[in-house]
Formats: C-alpha cells, structure tokens, sequence
C-alpha cells in the first residue's frame, strides 16, 4: 500500500510540475481538488460524516488543513510511513571481514 502511495504521489508531482512549466508559475493542486475532481460525492459524505461527531468543530479544522494541503505530500507522507513500516528487518548489519 505504501509503495503505491508513494508512486500515486510521484505521478501528482509530475503532473504539479508539469503545470507549472505550462503556467511559468509554482502550481500545485490541493487535495481537496483533487479530490473532487476524482469523485465529489465521496468528499461530501466524509464532511458530513465528520460533522455528525462529537469533536465536530477540531475535526472540521484538521479536515480543512489537509483539504488544503498539496496532493502530493497527503499521499506520500502515508505512503513512506507505510513503507517504512512494512519492511523486513536486516538480519545483519555489519559485514565480517571474509564476507567482503
């Protein structure tokens, strides 16, 4: 799951990167935008579904933060974390000497 977070998250960096080429600006698309451009439903019932719990009001602000946060980064911060996390451990870290 990291592994394809991280590479969604590359291919919304190219695309960022892209559009600011074409624009001669630094672009860089929301998450929220993104998001609904992808499926605008889906947003909705999560806004409506956060709003119905008891800490409404912080939820609603940490919602907005990330909402308004670059795609890119909301996907490859999990996605690191995630790969990271789903490693296997390295049995050995050093090299003997008749090993090199």
């Amino acid at each position: 799951m990291g592994t394809w977070l991280v590479g969604l998250a590359l291919v919304l960096l190219v695309v960022d990167g892209t559009r600011s080429l074409a624009g001669n600006a630094i672009v860089f698309t929301s998450f929220g935008q993104a998001w609904s451009q992808l499926h605008e439903p889906s947003l909705e019932a999560v806004t409506r579904f956060f709003e119905s719990r008891f800490f409404a009001d912080l939820l609603d602000h940490v919602m907005q933060a990330i909402l308004s946060y670059p795609a890119f980064a909301v996907l490859a911060v999990p996605g690191v974390i995630l790969a990271l996390a789903g490693r296997r451990p390295r049995r050995e870290r050093f090299l003997r000497q008749e090993q090199i």
